[in-house]
C-alpha cells in the first residue's frame, strides 16, 4: 500500500503562512530545495487544496525556466511528472496537465487510492491534511521548520484533533538552520 504523507515548510512556532497569508520567510535555499526535490521524487500524486494547488501550478512551466537553479529546475520537472488531485468546490478547470478536479475530500476514496497506487502520494494545504490527519489518511509527517517565528496565520497542523503518537523516523539539520523532522503516525 502507498503512503500518504503531509510535507510542509512551516515556522518555528508553527504556521505555514503569517497572519497577512503570506509564506516568502519560507522559501527553501538550494540545499533545502534539493533535498525537498528528494522528498518530492517517489511521489505519484499531490492531493491538493485550491490555494495550494495554485501556488505549486507555477512549476508546471515557469517563463524562465533556463534561468532558474539547477535544484528549481528539478522540482518543475518532477512537479509535471506527477498526477495532480485538487478539491475544490470553485475552481472550473484545471490549469495544469496530469490534473483533475473533485469536489468533496471522499475519505473512502482516497483510502481506495492509497491502496491501488504503486507510488506514494502527498496531501497539500494544511486545512486538506488536516482533514485527513483526523481522518487517520496520513501515514508521515515531514516537516522542514524554518528558523523564524511569525507569531500567528495558517497552522501547519490542525488544531482540535484527536491525539496522535508519532514515531520520529528521520531528523536533519540544514547550513541555514532549518530543521527536518519525519515522523510516522502510530497507528
Amino acid at each position: 500500500m502507498a503512503r500518504l504523507i503531509y510535507n510542509a515548510i512551516a515556522s518555528l512556532d508553527g504556521f505555514i503562512e503569517d497572519a497577512d497569508g503570506k509564506f516568502g520567510w519560507a522559501a527553501p535555499d538550494d540545499e533545502v530545495h534539493a533535498f525537498v526535490n528528494e522528498l518530492a521524487r517517489p511521489v505519484g500524486t499531490y492531493l491538493l487544496g485550491r490555494r495550494m494547488y495554485e501556488t505549486l501550478a507555477f512549476w508546471e512551466d515557469p517563463a524562465n525556466l533556463a534561468d532558474l537553479p539547477a535544484a528549481e529546475q528539478e522540482f518543475a520537472e518532477i512537479w509535471s511528472g506527477a498526477d495532480k488531485v485538487v478539491y475544490s468546490r470553485t475552481l472550473e478547470a484545471p490549469s495544469t496537465a496530469r490534473t483533475r478536479i473533485e469536489r468533496d475530500f471522499d475519505v473512502a476514496v482516497v483510502r481506495q487510492l492509497k491502496s491501488t497506487a504503486s507510488s506514494d502520494l502527498s496531501v497539500g494545504g494544511a486545512e486538506l491534511a488536516g482533514r485527513a490527519i483526523v481522518a487517520g489518511l496520513v501515514d508521515e509527517l515531514q516537516l522542514l521548520l524554518v528558523p523564524v517565528l511569525v507569531g500567528g496565520g495558517k497552522r501547519a497542523l490542525p488544531e482540535g484533533s484527536s491525539r496522535s503518537d508519532l514515531e520520529l523516523l528521520d531528523e536533519r539539520r540544514f547550513r541555514a538552520g532549518t530543521v527536518y523532522l519525519r515522523y510516522r503516525l502510530r497507528s
